[in-house]
């Protein structure tokens, strides 16, 4: 038996989708979705501003991408040490 909550994150996740991408008056809508075409199309547009330009209160009202562009810069490279046999 499986727990509550393990589906969570789908359901979420679903829900933002239903609620922004296929609602009525949607942004991501240009007319009815008639063709699978449509909802494909539709379906990328929201998929490509959910994963590199929405807001997320968790990371400072930044747009992912540009989080993680940010996360990389401050990184230092790391290099092995190099030893003297």
């Amino acid at each position: 038996m499986q727990a509550a909550f393990d589906n969570a994150l789908a359901e979420s996740t679903i829900g933002l989708f239903k609620t922004e991408a296929v609602a009525s008056g949607s942004l991501f809508l240009t007319g009815p979705l008639r063709t699978i075409d449509d909802v494909e199309y539709t379906t990328m547009e929201w998929v490509d501003w959910y994963n590199n330009r929405r807001l997320h209160s968790r990371l400072g009202h930044v747009p992912p991408e540009e989080y993680e562009a940010a996360y990389y810069a401050q990184q230092r490279p790391t290099r092995p040490a190099i030893t003297q046999p």
